[in-house]
């Protein structure tokens, strides 16, 4: 197989995208208009192929579609940031967006990252600048589209933006789940038959990480073909954890208890954390 020169086929070649990018189209021009600046094209091909979402579990994208995105693609650093560096100006050594060659996020972590354009030169050339909550800073010269490509094959190293290179990577579409929690009673098998029993009835599946921690075990997985999220654990009683869409509700439930009979582990309580899809 040849490798593709373009870092976005290459990114959707390792990471398949979603099958509809959410808050992923709009009106560009608008959307340039009101931040006050053109975008680099390689940056408006992730956001149409993947929409809001994360990438491995570390990484969400700013988009600027969308009235109920929650992580919008907004010129906000200088309004956010701007008096704390009348303080401490010593911990902002770049510029902040609108100011020329400014700071200007598109991605965002759960740990408050920033992952931003330094706009300096025409959008083509921005390089991008990982800024953290600590601000520390750490600057790579390659577009969005080439500095996904390389994070998510492994070729870039970044003391910032972690990822478990023992999991492959993966996209998460920002889509509407239920979140349901089952408390179970022990039944016959131990714990690693019955996750593995779980994940065959489900499967395929793909690991999301796994912890174990004096005696207590947590291991995350996802179902591939529905992307149906699932959480076993003993860390905070034998329990499992499922989050899917509502609309396959009664098919999740019904793949579920298949499951758990086979495990031989009745459901003592349900409940739902998020959501309005019944259990029963």
């Amino acid at each position: 197989m040849i490798d593709s020169p373009d870092p976005l086929a290459r990114i959707m070649e390792r990471v398949p995208p979603p099958v509809e990018a959410v808050n992923g189209s709009g009106d560009w021009g608008a959307a340039e208009r009101m931040l006050g600046t053109p975008l680099p094209d390689d940056f408006k091909r992730v956001v149409e192929a993947y929409g809001r979402g994360d990438f491995w579990g570390a990484l969400c994208l700013c988009t600027p579609f969308g009235d109920d995105n929650p992580v919008p693609l907004t010129a906000d650093l200088l309004e956010d940031f701007g008096p704390l560096r009348d303080h401490w100006p010593e911990q902002y050594p770049y510029p902040l967006f609108p100011e020329p060659g400014g700071l200007l996020a598109w991605a965002v972590t759960d740990t408050g990252t920033h992952l931003c354009w330094l706009t300096v030169g025409p959008p083509a050339s921005w390089p991008v600048v990982i800024w953290s909550r600590d601000d520390d800073y750490e600057r790579f010269d390659r577009g969005v589209a080439a500095f996904l490509d390389e994070w998510l094959s492994g070729r870039l190293t970044s003391e910032l933006l972690s990822a478990d290179p023992d999991l492959a990577p993966w996209f998460d579409a920002a889509v509407d789940r239920d979140h349901i929690y089952l408390q179970l009673d022990e039944g016959p098998l131990p714990y690693p038959e019955r996750l593995r029993i779980l994940r065959e009835t489900l499967g395929p599946t793909a690991d999301r990480g796994s912890y174990e921690h004096q005696g207590s075990r947590q291991d995350h997985f996802v179902v591939t073909g529905t992307g149906w999220q699932l959480t076993y654990e003993t860390a905070y009683g034998h329990q499992l954890r499922v989050a899917f869409p509502p609309a396959d509700s009664a098919r999740a439930r019904d793949a579920v208890r298949t499951a758990l009979a086979r495990m031989g582990c009745a459901v003592q309580s349900a409940s739902t954390i998020h959501g309005t899809s019944p259990w029963t």
